[in-house]
């Protein structure tokens, strides 16, 4: 009989839930589809984007600039990649914090080759200044640069060789209009669906050598917060347990087992979702409470609540946004086991708790 106990197995979820880049996620490097084909999910995306590679291929030109928006782990960088590989080109990589001036993206711009793919990780970082320089260069091919100082200054153009831009934000509403509109395709990627992520899971499991039964892949699926970066990483977690408890075979009761005991619940939430929804419940009534406030309490950072937590609570109807703060809905008290008592005015903002 499997010993599921907590004395004797790790039960810490530290970054496993979050869908930001991790060290350990650079296993996923193998993981990754390399072709329109091979990926899974972001149907209305991928179909828009297959056209457009097919026609710039036809007409023996560059794909147009593109911008990526989403939440994180959804698979940006992927088709970064992925568009690199159907254009037949090379991808160069670096993010908007690592381009701290505007020499730096001028020296990248000014070292790539016909028709390859520069792809820019959270572009919205950017500063005004390095920003400027892209503008001439997405439209124009060209770039300024000012040689010399003071009376002496002079300006130089220097003409690029056909490139794609291709631009990945968690914050597309931070992107500069300018920026924005110099982009030819906007794709914007969702959250996946269980189905998509069992099938993403299934792939993964293949590819590691990992025995899944399709419940078991289904049952991660539902836990991974619509979000393929999270289901590779509770794969090979729930890995660990099968290789350990089970012969290797990962079945829908060791895969919920094993979730359990790593905080994860049926829908999902993490110890540090409930932890944000108890923290409004208790403390604030249900609501409304700012986001500064919520970060204070549970000791977190208000943009790792805002970009890593408040997208799947919201998106599971678990908590809602109001011009006075973030507030808790009666799906989040039932799921948590308590009472719901609306707290309007009637009430005075008092909140009932019935565990």
């Amino acid at each position: 009989m499997i010993d599921y106990s907590k004395d004797t197995l790790d039960s810490s979820t530290d970054n496993l839930m979050t869908a930001s880049a991790t060290p350990e996620d650079d296993a996923e490097g193998s993981l990754r589809p390399r072709t329109l084909r091979e990926y899974i999910g972001q149907e209305k995306a991928k179909r828009n984007l297959q056209v457009f590679i097919e026609s710039a291929k036809k007409r023996g030109e560059p794909l147009d600039h593109v911008i990526l928006h989403g939440p994180p782990g959804l698979g940006k960088t992927t088709l970064a990649q992925i568009i690199a590989n159907e254009m037949g080109s090379t991808l160069r990589k670096t993010s908007g914090p690592a381009i701290e001036k505007p020499r730096d993206l001028a020296a990248l711009l000014t070292n790539l080759e016909e028709n390859d793919v520069l792809f820019i990780d959270e572009i919205h970082r950017l500063n005004r200044s390095v920003e400027e320089i892209l503008y001439p260069a997405m439209e124009d091919k060209q770039i300024d640069i000012i040689v010399g100082q003071g009376p002496a200054a002079s300006s130089i153009t220097i003409t690029l060789n056909s490139f794609t831009l291709v631009g990945a934000t968690t914050r597309s509403g931070q992107l500069s209009s300018p920026l924005r509109d110099r982009f030819g395709i906007d794709l914007k990627l969702e959250l996946y669906k269980p189905e998509e992520l069992r099938r993403i899971i299934t792939r993964s499991a293949e590819i590691l050598g990992v025995d899944i039964e399709p419940d078991g892949a289904l049952e991660i699926a539902s836990r991974s917060r619509g979000t393929p970066r999270i289901a590779n990483r509770l794969l090979r977690r729930v890995r660990d347990f099968a290789e350990v408890y089970s012969g290797g075979v990962i079945t829908k009761d060791l895969a919920d087992k094993a979730l359990r005991l790593l905080d994860i619940d049926p829908l999902g939430l993490d110890a540090i979702d409930r932890r944000l929804l108890m923290s409004i419940i208790e403390n604030y009534g249900g609501g409304p409470v700012g986001l500064d406030t919520i970060a204070a309490t549970i000791n977190e950072e208000s943009v790792t609540i805002e970009d890593v937590y408040e997208p799947f609570l919201m998106q599971q109807g678990f908590l809602t946004r109001t011009p006075r703060g973030r507030c808790v809905t009666r799906r989040a008290y039932e799921h948590l086991g308590l009472k719901y008592v609306d707290n309007g005015q009637d009430l005075g903002g008092q909140t009932s708790l019935d565990l």
